[in-house]
Formats: C-alpha cells, structure tokens, sequence
C-alpha cells in the first residue's frame, strides 16, 4: 500500500451534520443530551466520547473503592431522584446514568469510541467542523455543527499526575498511578504506601486495608476531611411516611444545599470554628491521644482546597484498627525498598501508589481554530465560565469545587437550551462574547483566585486557563447558591452577547 492509498484510507469519507455537538458521555454529556431532548424537541445532536462506553470518570478509574466524594441526591440530576446511600460506588453511578439513557432514548444520540481531534470555526458557514477519530480502527470522521457544547470534563482521562521524584527507577517494587490502575496489581499481604492526602488517597486506603499486611499514606501536608452516616436522616424519614420519590429527591437536595451553603459561608466568616467542627469530628474516631494536629491539621483555612466526604469514617476506621497509618513528612527520595524521607526515615513498601492527582485538560486536547487563527484558551476571557470572549457558538461545562459538579451540568443546560431557543425564533445564526464598553478597562485576572481555591492541579495549570474579569458576568465565581438565581435570570438581549 502506497503513501497515497494510506491517506485515502484514513481521510473523512463523508461529513454529517448536527444542530449541537457534545463532547463527551460523562456526567455533563448525557446531562446535556436529556435536556436537549427536553428542552429544544427536534434538535438534532449527538454527543462524541472516547471511550468504549458512557460514564467519564467513573468508567476511566478503575481503583480499588472508587466512589463519590459528595453526596447524589446533589451530583445526580435535578431530574432523576437518587434512591439509595448518597455516598455510592462508580458501579452505582454508571447504573444510574445507564438508566438515564434508556429512560429517555438517549442512546441513539451517542457516538462510542470517537476522540475528537480539532474542531474549527467558519466565520463564512457559521459552523463548526468537528474531526474525530475511531479509537477502534483509526478511521477518520467529520461532523459539521451549528454549535459545540464541551462536555469533556477539565483534566485528562489518558494519565494522572505524577511528580519526577529522586531514583524512581530504583525501586524494586510497582509504581502505580489511580487513573492507569494496573488489572493484575495484587496487593494482598503486600506492604503499600499510598502518597497523596486527597479523596482518591482516602477511598484507596480503607479499600486496600483489609487485603493488605499494611497501608501508609504519606502526605506532604495534611487534608481536610467532612464525615458522617453514609445516609440522610431526612430522606430516611420520608421513606418510611412513604412519600413519593421524587418529593424525597427535591426535599433531600434542598436540605443538603442548605447545610452546605451555612457551612460554606462559616468556613468565611469564622474560618476557627469551622476548622474546630472537622477536627472534632476526626478527634470522635483517633481519639484525644492521636497526633491530629500533624496528620489532620492543614495550615490552609477550610475550603481552600475540597473538602472530601468520609462515609461512615472508613478512613479513620482504618487507621484506628492499625492496618493504616499516615505519616506526615517529605521524600527524599526513592530506595530499593522504598521511599527515603527527608527526616531520615526510610519506609519500605512493595507497592508505591501515587495519589497525586490529575493534569489539567481545558481544551480536552483538541486543536482549536477561528476562521484559520490557532485559538488559544488563554488568550480571552471567560463568561461566566461557560463561555469565551470571540468564540462563537461554544459553551464549556466546568462544574463546582465547593458543591456538586453536576448541580451546573443543570445550570448551564438550561442556559444552552434557551440560547439556541432565543437563537431559534430570532433567526440568528451565531452568537459571540464579547466585552461590553463598559467593560474594556476592566483588570483581568487569572481564572480563579488562589485566596479563595488554590488545588495543585489548578495552580499547574492556571496559564492554560481563560482570564476572568471583576465583574460577575466575567468570571466562574463557584457560588452554586448564588448562581441558581442569577442563571436564569441572564439577559440574552445583553451587549455581552453579539449575535450574528
């Protein structure tokens, strides 16, 4: 087969067209499909994932315990009640999303194994086209589109975040990362350090303790942690009064955001007594004598970095019994037999697993053009942080830190669905961000202000980033509470918006 033949071979052989766009089959994808068959009857969509299946995360990590780290009365949809324990199972979540999709014809609109390589904009067609290829057989397609609604998430599915630590070639055990985690990785009677303090860490280690002779996390600084029943009283209650489930649904979220909106704001406004309530409830399950001022303490005030959910204090349940440890210190380096610490001490371990966290993936690793120009993300400012100054006819879900990533899957598809309905009965084909007059000297800043939200992985990648403005309507503010009301209530005729 000559050169020529093999181009032929792989090139776009024909080019469909859709009214929207999605970009992925996870939590924001198939929320954005349900309500564009809800919303916008007769749109024609299809929604285009990488992966062999529906499910984002829940079907790219594959480790040991993997679950939510909030609750799913609130990271489910506003529109499907969620009837069991709110802390639950990856397996749990994909057989919720599974009947999303078969509730409500979703499948038909799903493009399996279909990775998105560029998607560029004609100003002349005011279209997209979209180039993707099929993970399977490497056979090339290209979808024209109206307007493209990226739902790929923030970080990249392929590989974590794993530091260049001294000698890492010396250790004569396994490394292993959550997101590429290993099929065959038997850990049991094995000696396992854990490094890393977050969510993943803490699902990991009560997972692995029973199978293994001992888990240690090691962490460089220490994490907060929320815990409880892995239940809700109120929705336990309505249960046996045998109301109706979707009252349970609405009731039970209303209540959750209350409580979390109360403790959200306390962590602000007395930030001391808010730490006091976490620690008190770590001090319940260690007790008095357990170093909790090292290995529970952070130097941060609550809510800087997320807060993860601790059901039933598995975590701490772990370390009481003795089959989990943490130790508090920072490495030197890699040995043989494990890490060296920089206080001296030398922990062995047969298996390493590097809980530290993911690489920031805004652009989901498409190539991005306007009219020819490369776009670079960067370079504008973001509207509400959904949408981006002179880019036509594009939204990106980017979800909460402080609350349910999916309570703005809600939010923004509500806000799509009417855009493209105003954009519908007004005849307009495109529309853009842009800065008002008012606006131009306005200080932009980056993204997110690390005072508020300041995450490893955010700040490794805050230059990829859009800026944002002073204004509320040019920045992603993280205030769900704040924006239930103020998204609803956007001025489609607004200057902000240019429509073509």
């Amino acid at each position: 087969m000559n050169v020529q033949t093999q181009i032929d071979a792989t090139a776009p052989r024909t080019t469909e067209h859709f009214d929207v766009v999605i970009a992925g089959a996870g939590i924001s994808g198939v929320g954005a499909a349900y309500h564009l068959t809800t919303q916008c009857p007769g749109t024609t969509f299809v929604a285009l994932e990488a992966q062999k299946t529906f499910g984002g995360t829940w079907t790219t990590h594959r480790y040991p315990g993997i679950r939510s780290d909030s609750d799913l009365h609130t990271f489910g949809y506003r529109f499907k009640p969620w009837t069991t324990a709110p802390i639950a199972s990856a397996k749990e979540i994909l057989k919720y999303m599974g009947e999303v999709i078969e509730e409500n014809g979703l499948a038909p609109h799903i493009r399996y194994q279909h990775t998105i390589t560029s998607a560029s904009w004609s100003s002349e067609e005011n279209l997209w086209t979209i180039e993707a290829t099929r993970t399977d057989t490497g056979e090339r397609r290209r979808f024209t589109t109206n307007f493209f609604w990226m739902c790929q998430g923030y970080y990249r599915h392929t590989e974590g975040y794993t530091p260049e630590w001294k000698d890492m070639a010396s250790f004569k055990g396994r490394i292993v990362h959550p997101q590429k985690w290993p099929e065959d990785l038997d850990y049991r009677n094995k000696r396992v350090i854990v490094i890393g303090s977050g969510a993943t860490a803490a699902t990991l280690i009560p997972a692995m303790a029973a199978d293994c002779a001992h888990v240690t996390m090691l962490q460089r600084s220490p994490t907060y942690f929320r815990t409880g029943r892995n239940a809700i009283e109120i929705a336990e209650e309505l249960r046996k009064l045998q109301v109706d489930e979707h009252w349970i649904h609405e009731i039970t979220r209303r209540k959750i955001l209350f409580d979390q909106d109360a403790f959200t704001r306390k962590t602000f406004a007395e930030p001391e007594a808010a730490k006091k309530d976490l620690l008190s409830a770590v001090e319940a399950y260690l007790g008095k004598d357990y170093d909790i001022a090292t290995h529970f303490t952070p130097k941060y005030r609550p809510w800087r970095q997320r807060i993860a959910f601790i059901p039933d204090g598995d975590l701490f349940q772990g370390i009481k019994s003795g089959k989990a440890s943490v130790v508090t210190d920072e490495i030197d380096r890699f040995t043989e037999k494990g890490i060296l610490l920089k206080s001296g001490k030398e922990l062995e371990a047969d298996i390493i697993v590097t809980a530290t966290g993911f690489n920031l993936c805004a652009n989901g690793d498409m190539e991005f053009a306007i009219d020819g120009k490369p776009l670079d993300f960067a370079d504008t400012v973001t509207y509400r942080g959904m949408m981006f100054t002179g880019v036509p006819n594009l939204v990106w879900v980017f979800g909460y830190f402080r609350a349910s990533w999916t309570l703005r899957v809600d939010l923004v598809a509500d806000f799509v669905c009417r855009l493209l309905n105003h954009m519908k009965a007004t005849g307009a084909k495109k529309v853009t961000p842009q800065l008002r007059p008012e606006d131009h000297n306005m200080p932009l800043l980056p993204w997110i202000d690390p005072e508020n939200f300041n995450p490893g992985y955010m700040m490794r990648g805050m230059h990829l980033l859009p800026k944002r403005g002073e204004k509320p309507e040019w920045q992603h503010n993280q205030d769900y509470w704040a924006e239930k009301d103020e998204f609803p209530a956007i001025d489609l005729k607004d200057k902000a918006f240019v429509y073509g």
